[in-house]
């Protein structure tokens, strides 16, 4: 079997959705200056886009390798530009084998000596997982069993409030939402960063009280910064919401200061979680060799691929640092997880509102049922394209 063509093919479509979609934003980095802190939700690409009449206009770029044997693996949804790099790479593919993922993931690496990181490493990710998907189809089996799983029938789930409203009301009534819903632990994410001052930390510090009060002392709870705040104010927070008890501070800093990030980690009383916007082992060792977290996240739509994060997390094993992928892509997150012992994957994310728009053109999106993912015993990643719901398509041909 050799591979014929690497082709993205968009997907347009909509759908009807109950209330406000894009309720709040998480605060950003670029936040530190005062223009984009006031600013709301900004568009962003492969988001779905909120109309004014409770419907979300849906984008979806989903990546296909041909081969000549008509097998063809998929993934997506992917981003525009990783999309256009993936599309670039195919001369490098055209002829080669298939199954052989793991020569095919170091001959792109190889070749992309300035795309280590960023974009590059993303349409890498977005190859790997579709020839993954491809090999599970060739072979009838399930990713997750050529990985060597299953370790478990069903994996516990967290839900990811992103995007939901943080005002202490709405926050309350949600969290207690998730609660019943059997989550085994929720993660909100903080609205404040440098630039608010003591009133957005203490308003940080609120919705922390809020949704600890909405569900009870025993429970899990985590909260994301997302790289929006420096040393000191990590260290001056989390003195201030210990009592609540949180089991993680999510990227209190930006990904490149690993020597701060090691501060923080030392000194902090609460767990320091991180590595969303890391790439490859290579990167992830420099992290785990300096202690700079205490679980580690990578992406594998961006980290690498199903190839890579198996790579990451047989290293994060021999560190016994946690693997908490993030959950963008959650059909390959499930399936590299399910494939690795629960000491080293104990659990996925669900980012529950995102997941809507994202698995939206999926016969069979990935859903939690009481706190849970069961394990899906179709071949390959299980992703299947809903034709019932596509309005428009068209392939990307970026000529």
């Amino acid at each position: 079997m050799k591979i014929t063509n690497i082709r993205c093919v968009q997907l347009e479509g909509t759908c009807c959705i109950d209330g406000k979609y894009y309720e709040e934003r998480l605060v950003r980095p670029i936040d530190l200056y005062n223009e984009f802190r006031v600013a709301g939700f900004t568009k962003q690409d492969n988001l779905p886009v909120e109309t004014n009449d409770g419907e979300i206009n849906i984008t979806g770029r989903f990546l296909y390798i041909d081969t000549d044997e008509n097998q063809s693996g998929i993934f997506g949804p992917i981003a525009l530009t990783p999309a256009f790099i993936a599309v670039h790479m195919k001369s490098l593919l055209i002829g080669q084998d298939p199954l052989s993922t793991s020569k095919l993931w170091d001959l792109l690496y190889r070749n992309a000596v300035h795309g280590r990181k960023g974009e590059t490493m993303m349409a890498i990710s977005a190859i790997d997982c579709a020839l993954w998907d491809l090999k599970g189809k060739w072979l009838n089996q399930p990713v997750y069993r050529l990985l060597g799983g299953p370790t478990r029938e069903k994996i516990p789930t967290y839900i990811s409030a992103l995007s939901y409203s943080v005002e202490p009301e709405m926050a309350y009534k949600r969290a207690k939402d998730f609660y019943n819903q059997g989550y085994v632990g929720q993660k909100w994410f903080f609205r404040h960063g440098l630039s608010s001052g003591k009133d957005g930390l203490e308003r940080n510090v609120e919705l922390v009280r809020t949704i600890r009060e909405a569900v009870g002392d025993d429970y899990d709870l985590f909260f994301d910064a997302w790289m929006s705040w420096d040393t000191i104010y990590t260290l001056e927070i989390v003195k201030k919401i210990k009592e609540y008890n949180p089991k993680w501070i999510e990227e209190p800093i930006m990904p490149d200061k690993v020597e701060q990030l090691v501060e923080i980690t030392s000194k902090s009383p609460i767990l320091i979680a991180g590595g969303e916007h890391e790439y490859t082992r290579w990167g992830f060792y420099n992290l785990l060799k300096h202690h700079a977290l205490n679980i580690i996240q990578p992406d594998p739509m961006w980290a690498g691929g199903i190839t890579e994060l198996t790579n990451i997390s047989n290293l994060a094993s021999v560190f016994d640092i946690p693997v908490i992928p993030h959950g963008e892509s959650i059909a390959s997150c499930v399936h590299i997880i399910a494939s690795q012992p629960p000491n080293v994957c104990p659990m996925v994310e669900n980012l529950e509102k995102y997941n809507q728009g994202w698995q939206y053109f999926l016969e069979k999106p990935v859903t939690p049922k009481n706190g849970y993912i069961e394990i899906d015993p179709r071949p390959g990643l299980g992703i299947v394209i809903d034709e019932l719901k596509i309005e428009r398509q068209f392939e990307l041909t970026f000529s």
